[in-house]
């Protein structure tokens, strides 16, 4: 089974992502901020990351950078609703990029690519 950890501020979306991941075969650990997805990083593999990019404390794009320089074998997949971030580069060491919509079948489907490589 793979373990996916979503690093994701709002509960309503942590608590989504958890029972339709779930749904979907995966173990999901969710964590609130960059510092818990790093704790957890140091202690656990995960096979994929998914987090948001604004967040309190530690931004997304803060903690890509730091993931890359503990795992570079974890892919991570960007979820924001903010699409203008897909252009700064900062970003682009995600290996996907997805725009939060009220359907999951995006970012279902880029875990599963991500996932099967």
């Amino acid at each position: 089974m793979n373990k996916i950890l979503i690093v994701e501020d709002e509960d309503a979306l942590c608590l989504l992502y958890e029972e339709e991941l779930a749904a979907e075969g995966y173990d999901v650990t969710t964590v609130r901020n960059a510092e818990g997805a790093l704790d957890l990083l140091r202690r656990e593999r995960f096979d994929l990351i998914v987090t948001d990019i604004r967040m309190p404390g530690r931004d997304g794009v803060e903690l890509i950078t730091q993931i890359v320089g503990l795992r570079k074998d974890i892919p991570i997949i960007i979820n924001t609703a903010y699409p203008s971030y897909k252009d700064d580069f900062m970003t682009w060491a995600a290996d996907a990029y997805v725009v939060k919509s009220s359907s999951l079948v995006e970012l279902k489907a880029r875990i599963k690519d991500l996932l099967a490589r």
